[in-house]
């Protein structure tokens, strides 16, 4: 990878246009959004090999939180140091941010001017995208007997025990049994992360995050207005396996608080899916449905924070751990156990909340095809199934 050019301020600025290009194409979800960047950065730009993106993308999988921006982060970091990450996580974040800020003040203030069949149609549109990723991830994660048993045992635990602090658990179990059940697997070789972060550095990034993850629960019972940061900022501390696995955490924390309706919440998820950017800008959509443009902008810095802390603090770290086959072993436990929730998350809330007719089914199935077998990109799939479920609710 070459080195931060000699002028700063001229190559944050070019990080961010790259980046907002980015964040205003990037359509498909985390997966889609590794092949942007590496045709963006590997094949296009040559800022770095293709082995140590491949190690960078493994590191950012083995880590909470969204993997596409937490690569971004990464990537920027190592262009153009601290202000190029931040510039890079701009620039990518941004367009879905305003959207969705955008889309949650209409849905609050002016809910009346937005058909209800619409909405109803975001919601259902959410069954298949969720489907969607638990198939994917099923087929990667949970290839063998013990790994779909480990996914199913989490599916039946995250329905029995139904909140947040107990879905955490339910990771923590699966990595244990992972490190005790799976057979380790050799580390491969491979280059050096070009980031040059000192090991003290990184462990006062990593002593930071733990000291919020900790004390902001305490902090909100003395001080209730910071409850909205803590929900958040654990949700980004606590997500293992990409955008669609912030469902089941983010529902546990907003739900049942009544920040937002479950209705509220679904249409905001259905939304989500046709914007461009990571799926954790969802964020921004429910802080801005419970105090404005505000909260909107507090919820988006509170969750992605954790995925700079993180960044920041295992890059120095990473070698060692990449290649441990005890740590892939607990990885490969942690992995089958979040499949797990997102299935669960498929039936309750996703399911419950949408799906009350063969009509409804219908359409489910329909958008189901779209973006299976049809490959049509979410964004449209997301505008099609509301247009529908506008277009059924006229004629019952």
């Amino acid at each position: 990878m070459a080195h931060p050019p000699s002028d700063h301020r001229s190559s944050i600025w070019s990080v961010f246009l790259i980046f907002l290009r980015l964040g205003l194409t990037s359509f498909g979800g985390p997966i889609a959004h590794l092949g942007y960047f590496r045709d963006e950065f590997v094949t296009r730009r040559r800022w770095l090999s293709e082995r140590s993106y491949g190690d960078l993308v493994a590191l950012c999988q083995f880590l909470p939180g969204p993997a596409s921006s937490q690569v971004g982060i990464a990537l920027g970091l190592a262009r153009a140091g601290y202000g190029g990450a931040v510039a890079a996580w701009v620039g990518f974040t941004l367009p879905s941010a305003l959207l969705l800020i955008l889309f949650a003040l209409g849905l609050t203030q002016h809910s009346s001017a937005i058909p209800a069949g619409a909405l109803h149609g975001l919601k259902v549109v959410a069954v298949a995208v969720v489907a969607q990723a638990v198939w994917g991830m099923a087929r990667n994660l949970c290839r063998s007997a013990g790994r779909i048993s480990l996914m199913l045992l989490a599916t039946a635990a995250t329905l029995l025990l139904p909140f947040a602090w107990a879905q955490v658990a339910i990771i923590a179990c699966a990595g244990v049994v992972g490190l005790l059940l799976f057979k380790p697997v050799c580390g491969s070789a491979h280059d050096p992360l070009p980031i040059p972060i000192r090991r003290s550095t990184g462990a006062m990034w990593l002593t930071l995050f733990l000291i919020l993850l900790a004390g902001l629960p305490l902090l909100a019972q003395a001080l209730p207005d910071l409850a909205l940061i803590d929900a958040f900022y654990r949700t980004g501390s606590l997500v293992f396996g990409g955008g669609h696995v912030v469902l089941p955490l983010l529902q546990a924390e907003v739900v049942p608080r009544q920040w937002v309706s479950n209705d509220v919440f679904l249409a905001g998820y259905g939304a989500a899916q046709a914007v461009p950017g990571p799926l954790f800008t969802f964020a921004a959509f429910l802080g801005a449905a419970i105090n404005s443009w505000w909260g909107g902008l507090i919820a988006l810095l509170a969750i992605f924070t954790p995925s700079f802390l993180l960044v920041l603090g295992v890059l120095p770290f990473w070698e060692n751990l990449r290649q441990s086959p005890r740590t892939q072993a607990a990885l490969a436990g942690v992995n089958a156990a979040v499949v797990g929730l997102l299935l669960a998350a498929l039936y309750r809330p996703v399911w419950t909340s949408a799906i009350f007719s063969v009509q409804d089914l219908g359409l489910a199935l329909i958008a189901l095809l779209a973006l299976m077998l049809w490959k049509l990109p979410p964004w449209l799939v997301v505008i099609g199934s509301g247009v529908l479920g506008w277009l059924f609710s006229l004629t019952m």
